[in-house]
């Protein structure tokens, strides 16, 4: 667009201010593409036009940008103009407080996150459409932040980036290309991901294209599901488009992920001195690792001869009484003293009670407001690190240690995954102890109704107290009778259990009953795929066949005989299997020869993280495939072949990218069809491309997919057809509109 036009589209500015911001814009463009990236253009007009972050960047949301998020010249001038002419959306930019607007238009105090210090302010965000808004509370996004710089410092991939500004919202735009949650998702579990098949800029590619932040995403989503958190509504798109909201749940959910992953009986053996009289060790760690914090807190205090107790992390922490009480018994050492009591002001107390946790290195996402406000998230982690950091403790005897080294672990691997899979079907309330949770057979009966569509009937279900009691035994045996009674109709394996096996939590029996539901959900939703093309149920020997063709396929040798088979424990086979699936995926300069435990463990962890970088939702960690468990191998190979069928069968056949290049529009639609069948029987497929050539096309998002080798019929092929016509058909009347609208 040259100056003429951009001047009359802009009449505020002089030909010679639309001369100055073209040079500008150029001198951004260092490599002459037409274009920059949204964090540049953000950047860079903050310095030029002394505005701060936030305003620059709410201003750019209100520049009407096309779906590739570049930013063009013309754009570049119309962010300048937003800010200079102070649009009302940077207005409503406020965190629910006052504050008058200053000169120039731009509200900059109180305004998207430049709350005043000490303000416990709410940001509110616009959702998905104008009329929808969200709300971000600043301290956590404050304190999450401040996290997030110290746990990732020094990372040889992000380091360079850090640290985040802590008062603005950069750190949300920083996450969109997936590295920032990868590493901070390793940092509280570990080995979740192995980052080798993270696309990095710089060491593959020279820069992240939208295809590439959505494979990073997809392992980040895949991740979070797998070490427990509770991802729903949330898909990689989201993350790209900084759904400030929704990353923020997710990023609490890694960060309290973390933090009670280390109240652990095997961390801490000493834990066993918080065990009530009469309690049994299984009692005890049935609870919630927030019920424990609580125990731990508790235990302090009567330890101090306080005569309160806690019962939540809100409303009896708020006053700070409790804090210094604790904090003085657990780091008398450190020179913690109870002298915060004697401070009647509130915002004080707290301030002096986080002057004695810096004593003890544990000043860390609370704030003296945050704090009387009752925070529970930001209280919750409070306590947990401290926990983790100065559990003071007394050391369990021999006796007592040889107690919690014979308790019975049996079947916790297995019922981890079977957890993780209950959560995903949003069963109410969540499962947090399996066993336990499972007793009255309502969340079973949940289970049912959600995998075999109305398999319940309610009337005959005794539902939990609505005052939030327990299931009396009877009635509780009742249920999972009727578990028992409904596994039987459709097939389980049951001989010999009863419903009051599962009330008792005899775990052999539980696990059996559960594997066969998530069994019946993994097989009913393979044989609804597989129905489109006239395929029966899909067994565990079809299952074992079709992964060694896909090993095949890939020009690997590699076969298993069955699921139980001892060179799974390699883990090269699994990798083989997703090679024959996407060959561009796995790196076999990383694949190692898996003799040793080591090797495989690598193996086994590069696997999962690939299937998950595809999109695939895997529960089980590299363990349970170096120690082949059979059941949950099944699941594994399992989603393998869910993805596969949903990937190819499901009519994917239409892609339609808006892409602005040096100006021109351009529109990139990608339609595969199946028409014709040779006379021997192979398939045919013929991919038309109907693209208008430009240089440096934005990368397109997905890529097409292929039909299966050993696929359907010529008739089936035929009825397939019409169906991907009509899909090519609302883009294509759309596309023709958008160029009329031109």
């Amino acid at each position: 667009m040259n100056v003429i036009k951009l001047q009359r589209k802009y009449p505020q500015f002089q030909q010679g201010d639309i001369f100055a911001l073209t040079d500008a814009f150029r001198k951004l463009d260092v490599d002459d593409k037409g274009y920059l990236d949204e964090a540049t253009a953000i950047k860079a007009t903050q310095q030029s036009e002394r505005q701060p972050y936030d305003v620059v960047r709410q201003a750019l949301k209100e520049v009407e940008l096309d779906s590739s998020r570049r930013v063009e010249l013309e754009d570049y001038v119309g962010l300048v103009a937003k800010l200079r002419d102070s649009s009302p959306a940077q207005k409503r930019m406020n965190t629910g407080g006052g504050g008058a607007a200053p000169s120039g238009g731009v509200v900059s105090q109180r305004t998207g996150g430049h709350a005043s210090k000490g303000s416990v302010g709410k940001i509110h965000v616009q959702g998905s459409n104008a009329n929808t808004t969200h709300t971000i509370n600043e301290d956590e996004r404050t304190e999450f932040t401040r996290h997030i710089n110290a746990v990732l410092a020094g990372d040889p991939d992000i380091g360079s980036r850090l640290p985040f500004p802590t008062d603005t919202f950069e750190m949300f735009d920083e996450c969109k290309d997936g590295l920032v949650l990868a590493k901070l998702i390793n940092d509280s579990v570990p080995d979740t991901i192995d980052e080798r098949v993270m696309n990095v800029p710089g060491r593959k590619v020279k820069k992240l294209n939208a295809f590439h932040m959505t494979e990073n995403n997809n392992i980040v989503i895949e991740s979070a599901k797998g070490i427990g958190c509770s991802v729903v509504n949330i898909g990689s798109g989201d993350i790209i488009e900084v759904r400030e909201h929704l990353i923020l749940g997710l990023i609490w959910q890694v960060i309290r992920r973390g933090l009670l992953g280390k109240i652990d009986i095997k961390l801490h053996p000493e834990l066993y001195r918080l065990l009530d009289e009469d309690e049994t060790l299984e009692q005890f760690l049935r609870l919630p690792p927030e019920q424990i914090l609580l125990r731990w807190f508790n235990y302090h205090l009567r330890a101090a001869g306080w005569q309160r107790r806690v019962q939540n992390f809100s409303t009896d922490v708020k006053d700070g009484e409790n804090y210094a009480v604790l904090l003085a018994q657990i780091g008398k050492d450190y020179g913690c003293t109870r002298a915060p009591l004697q401070t009647r002001d509130l915002l004080q107390r707290a301030e002096e009670v986080l002057v004695d946790a810096d004593k003890l290195s544990c000043r860390k996402f609370l704030t003296p407001t945050s704090l009387v406000a009752g925070n529970p998230k930001l209280n919750l982690a409070f306590v947990a690190n401290l926990f983790n950091t100065h559990p003071c403790l007394e050391p369990i005897t021999e006796e007592e240690k040889q107690e919690v080294e014979d308790f019975d672990a049996e079947g916790e691997r297995e019922a981890r995954v079977f957890t993780l899979w209950l959560n995903s079907l949003d069963v109410q309330p969540a499962v947090v102890s399996f066993f336990d949770d499972l007793r009255d057979g309502t969340i079973l009966l949940q289970a049912y109704d959600k995998v075999i569509k109305g398999s319940v009937n309610w009337r005959h279900v005794n539902k939990r107290p609505s005052h939030g009691g327990e299931v009396m035994r009877f009635k509780a045996v009742e249920n999972t009778n009727y578990v028992v009674e409904l596994g039987k109709q459709n097939g389980f394996s049951l001989v010999g259990i009863q419903g009051a096996d599962i009330t008792d939590g005899q775990k052999m029996l539980t696990l059996g009953l559960v594997w066969q539901l998530m069994r019946k959900d993994i097989t009913l939703t393979l044989s609804a795929l597989a129905q489109r093309l006239g395929k029966r149920e899909i067994t565990d020997s079809e299952m074992v066949k079709w992964a060694n063709e896909m090993s095949k396929k890939g020009g690997r040798n590699s076969a298993v005989r069955s699921f139980k088979d001892p060179s799974i424990a390699s883990g090269i086979f699994f990798l083989d299997v997703l090679n024959g699936m996407k060959s561009s995926y796995v790196d076999y300069d990383l694949v190692t020869a898996g003799r040793t435990d080591d090797e495989a463990y690598l193996n086994a962890k590069l696997s999962i993280s690939i299937a998950r970088k595809m999109g695939a939702t895997i529960w089980l960690v590299p363990e349970d495939i170096c120690q082949v468990r059979s059941r949950l191998v099944t699941t594994f190979i399992a989603h393998y072949l869910t993805f596969r069928n949903h990937y190819e069968y499901i009519v994917l056949s239409t892609m339609v990218y808006e892409l602005i290049v040096g100006g021109i529009f351009v529109m990139v639609m990608v339609m595969v069809s199946q028409t014709f069948i040779y006379c021997d029987g192979t398939g045919m497929q013929h991919c038309y491309r109907y693209t208008t050539e430009s240089r440096d096309i934005y990368p397109v998002v997905m890529r097409t997919v292929v039909m299966k080798e050993l696929g359907p019929s010529t008739a089936q092929r035929f009825r397939e057809l019409p169906w991907l016509l009509s899909d090519l058909l609302f883009p294509f009347m759309m596309e023709c509109l958008a160029s009329a609208c031109l």
